[in-house]
């Protein structure tokens, strides 16, 4: 499979909605896993590995874990930008980093990382990476871009 050339560190645009605001007034933890999540969907499709892609090679990407540190909340029409990188990719396994930041004041919202897993989809258990998905993703090993 062919992919267009790979931004080291993508960015993903979001506008914060009404419905991801909690009851104290700004946005619910549980929206930035849903970000987190979106951005390293989007990420994996400009390379080439879209959701269909992964349908039809039968395997895809598992999150086995999640670590975010929440630093500023975020409210209702903050624009925000979801920065993700992939800093490791092993034999089954991918760290994939994050930041989240308002651009309006330049605050760092969280920072994040998920740890996912290679799976065979019709048996749910781990398996090797392909080289064209391998091939597909630079790597940024920092901790920060």
């Amino acid at each position: 499979m062919t992919t267009a050339p790979m931004p080291v560190i993508y960015e993903h645009n979001h506008r914060v909605s009404l419905s991801e605001i909690d009851q104290v007034g700004h946005v619910n933890n549980l929206e930035y896993v849903r970000w987190l999540q979106n951005a390293a969907i989007a990420h994996s499709t400009v390379q080439g590995w879209s959701a269909d892609a992964y349908r039809k090679l039968g395997m895809g990407w598992v999150v086995r874990s999640h670590f975010i540190e929440y630093l500023y909340p975020a409210f209702a029409d903050d624009e925000i930008i979801v920065r993700t990188w992939v800093a490791s990719m092993k034999r089954v396994t991918s760290l994939r980093r994050y930041e989240i930041v308002r651009p309006k004041d330049n605050k760092k919202l969280a920072t994040a990382e998920t740890n996912w897993a290679f799976v065979k989809f019709s048996t749910h258990l781990p398996c090797r990476v392909p080289p064209e998905i391998l091939q597909s993703f630079e790597l940024l090993a920092d901790e920060t871009p």
